[in-house]
C-alpha cells in the first residue's frame, strides 16, 4: 500500500467514451460510433464504410472479419436503454445478424460471446460468424478471455450467488470463489492472467486455477448497503488505483471518496 486519500466528491461512475475515441481498433482499422451511426476507418484516416443504426453504440469487438457492436436505445424500454447487438461484416459494414445482449467480447475466428442479465436472464451465448448460437452458459458478468474464458459474475442480487467461474464447452461451468458484491466493478487482468477484483471493500486476486487471495481489506462495507457504494479499479504502470465512494447516511447526494494507491511487485 503506497497511499490512501479520503475526500468528498463524485463517485467513480464508469466514464462515458470521449467524443472521437474509437469503440475498437485492430489491425490498422478503427470502429467509430456516434448516435445513429457506426463507421470503419483505416490507418490512413479514410472512412471505409458507415452503417446507420437506430440507437447509440457503446462498445465494439472485432474478430475474423466480423464486428459485434452493442448499443443503447434512445427510447426507454422495459429493458431500460438496452438496444440491439449488431453483428456486422468488417469488410463493408453489412448487417449479418441482429442479436440481443448487453455485454460482449471477441473470441477467435469471427466468434463472439454475448451476455444478458435481468428478469429471468443470467446467460452468455457464443455466436459464430453468422450469428448462430453454438454454445450457451447460465452465467453473466465481466468476461476475461485468455486460455479459455473466465467470468467475474454480476447478478445484482442480494444475497448474491456470483462467483468467478470458467466457461467449459457444452455449457459446463467450473465454479471458483464466491463473491460478496453482486455488482463488482470492471476487474483488472495482469500479465500472468491473474484477475484483480474489488469485491465489497476488499481487493482480491484470482489466478488461472480459480484460486483466490485477499490482497487487502480496504474498507469495511455493510453487506446491506453494497448497492449504494460505487467502486472502480484502474492501472498505470506498476500502480493500481482502487476507489470506493460511500454515501453520507444523512445526505445520499454527498459521498466520501476513498482512493488507495497500491504498488505491483514482480513475482519470483
Amino acid at each position: 500500500m503506497v497511499n490512501h486519500e479520503r475526500t468528498v466528491g463524485r463517485p467513480p461512475y464508469e466514464r462515458a467514451r470521449a467524443e472521437g475515441q474509437p469503440l475498437a481498433r485492430r489491425e490498422g482499422v478503427r470502429i467509430q460510433g456516434a448516435v445513429g451511426e457506426i463507421g470503419c476507418v483505416d490507418a490512413s484516416g479514410r472512412t471505409r464504410w458507415t452503417q446507420p443504426i437506430a440507437g447509440r453504440p457503446n462498445a465494439a469487438h472485432i474478430s475474423g472479419g466480423r464486428v459485434l457492436v452493442t448499443t443503447d436505445s434512445l427510447d426507454y424500454t422495459p429493458w431500460g436503454n438496452l438496444g440491439p447487438a449488431l453483428l456486422l461484416d468488417l469488410a463493408n459494414g453489412a448487417l449479418v445478424a441482429e442479436l440481443r445482449g448487453e455485454r460482449g467480447t471477441a473470441l477467435r475466428g469471427g466468434r463472439f460471446l454475448l451476455g444478458l442479465e435481468g428478469y429471468s436472464f443470467f446467460d452468455t451465448w457464443e455466436h459464430d460468424r453468422d450469428g448462430t448460437v453454438v454454445d450457451s452458459w447460465r452465467s453473466y458478468g465481466h468476461y476475461v478471455v485468455g486460455t479459455g474464458v473466465r467470468v467475474v459474475e454480476a447478478d445484482r442480487a442480494l444475497p448474491t450467488r456470483s462467483r468467478v467461474v470458467r466457461l467449459l464447452p457444452g455449457g459446463g461451468i467450473e465454479r471458483g470463489p464466491q463473491l460478496t458484491d453482486p455488482q463488482v466493478p470492471r476487474p483488472l487482468v495482469l500479465e500472468d492472467g491473474t484477475i484483480l477484483v474489488l469485491d465489497a471493500g476488499a481487493l482480491r486476486a484470482v489466478d488461472r486455477r480459480l484460486e483466490d487471495t485477499v490482497l487487502a481489506e480496504l474498507l469495511p462495507v455493510d453487506p446491506h448497503r453494497l448497492s449504494v457504494h460505487v467502486g472502480a479499479l484502474s492501472r498505470d504502470g506498476d500502480r493500481i488505483t482502487a476507489v470506493i465512494a460511500e454515501p453520507d447516511p444523512g445526505d445520499p447526494t454527498r459521498h466520501t471518496v476513498h482512493t488507495w494507491t497500491i504498488a505491483l511487485h514482480p513475482g519470483p
